[in-house]
């Protein structure tokens, strides 16, 4: 009996450690900063492939840093779905 105990109290601590982990990695990979991302970093955001990340960086080289998560949609070719798809993954400082 006290080893069935010991058996349960354990997967119950693993269980709650993973969802822990998972959670916080979740909130830690949410955010991307679209002056700094990479082309990898960037095709995380719903609807940005690479040829679009690729566009984003071009447009921050020839322009310079977003000021708003908003300014994405200046970039061509990113509209507005696309920015509210992204509003809440997305940072600019």
């Amino acid at each position: 009996m006290l080893n069935r105990m010991m058996v349960i109290t354990l997967l119950a601590v693993v269980l709650v450690g993973w969802i822990g982990l998972n959670h916080t990695m979740a909130g830690e990979a949410a955010k991307i900063n679209i002056n700094t991302a990479s082309v990898e970093e960037l095709t995380q955001l719903n609807g940005i492939g690479s040829s679009h990340a690729t566009s984003i960086i071009e447009f921050r080289e020839k322009n310079g840093p977003f000021k708003t998560p908003q300014d994405l949609t200046q970039v061509p070719r990113i509209g507005q779905k696309t920015f509210e798809k992204n509003k809440d993954r997305i940072r600019v400082k």
